[in-house]
């Protein structure tokens, strides 16, 4: 195929021009300051027009996010402001919130959570907020535990790592805060050690770019390869019993999904080495 430059026209820039010299000869300098202030005024009114439409959808989203709020459980409320809160302090650790930091608390709630455009102007809002508060990430925890049984520290516990997990390499400092998290949370070392496995096998994975399913339905049941039926059997019990979605109903129709999918996840994996294993 031979090569053709295609040429193009003027553009506006250039169609400005033209239309400027046509307004000078026909009108001379008077018919040219008209056109001028034609333009003039009637780009400045569609800018205030652009600009009434922006600030009245904003209006229209905050009463909706208002309306949606109020709808809510306080438990509900609270949980996910302490939520977004904490993560975004845990973000600022290295005294700085990156951009796929943000994005990994976006996601979660826009992708885990199936937030609309209302509930995420709301975690955006959160977010903002999260930024410039002087609140200590020591109070807010303490609160969290005073507050919410142990299945919702799960959830938190697995965001915070989502969010070291963000940054490669990991920073090192950041890992051994989230343990100290785990720790004053209360979270069993078996707990801990079953999201360190997922979120390690799954930076492996990313390194080397491959998917080795026996390694990571281990990680998902938090037990190292080569584990036996027996061992698999009893983490698949505990876990089933940890993630039972009724345990976090009360914060909302939302977590409670989270859990099931979490379930999904720990299902496939028992599922997989019962056909392994020939377990019926």
């Amino acid at each position: 195929m031979r090569y053709h430059y295609q040429t193009s026209g003027p553009g506006c820039g250039g169609c400005l021009v033209i239309a400027c010299l046509i307004a000078l000869v026909s009108g001379g300098f008077a018919g040219l300051a008209n056109f001028l202030g034609f333009l003039l005024y009637t780009g400045f009114f569609f800018v205030l027009i652009a600009a009434a439409m922006f600030f009245g959808f904003q209006f229209w989203l905050q009463r909706q996010v208002a309306t949606y709020a109020s709808t809510q459980t306080e438990s509900h409320n609270r949980f996910v402001w302490l939520l977004v809160h904490i993560l975004v302090k845990v973000a600022q650790m290295d005294d700085h919130v990156s951009r796929d930091e943000v994005q990994t608390i976006q996601r979660f709630f826009q992708y885990s959570l199936h937030y609309n455009q209302t509930k995420m102007a709301w975690v955006k809002n959160l977010i903002k907020e999260a930024t410039e508060s002087t609140q200590t990430l020591e109070s807010m925890l303490e609160e969290f535990k005073r507050t919410f049984a142990y299945e919702p520290r799960l959830i938190l516990l697995e965001l915070i790592y989502q969010i070291v997990y963000t940054k490669d390499p990991i920073a090192q400092d950041e890992l051994a805060k989230a343990r100290s998290i785990a720790a004053f949370l209360e979270i069993s070392s078996y707990d801990l050690r079953t999201i360190e496995a997922k979120y390690m096998y799954h930076r492996r994975r990313q390194a080397t770019q491959a998917y080795e399913s026996d390694a990571h339905h281990y990680a998902v049941l938090g037990l190292e390869p080569g584990a036996d039926m027996e061992t698999i059997k009893k983490s698949y019990r505990r876990l089933s019993m940890q993630y039972h979605p009724d345990k976090v109903a009360h914060l909302g129709a939302e977590f409670k999904q989270v859990a099931e999918e979490k379930m999904k996840e720990i299902n496939a994996a028992y599922d997989h080495f019962k056909k392994k294993f020939g377990n019926s």
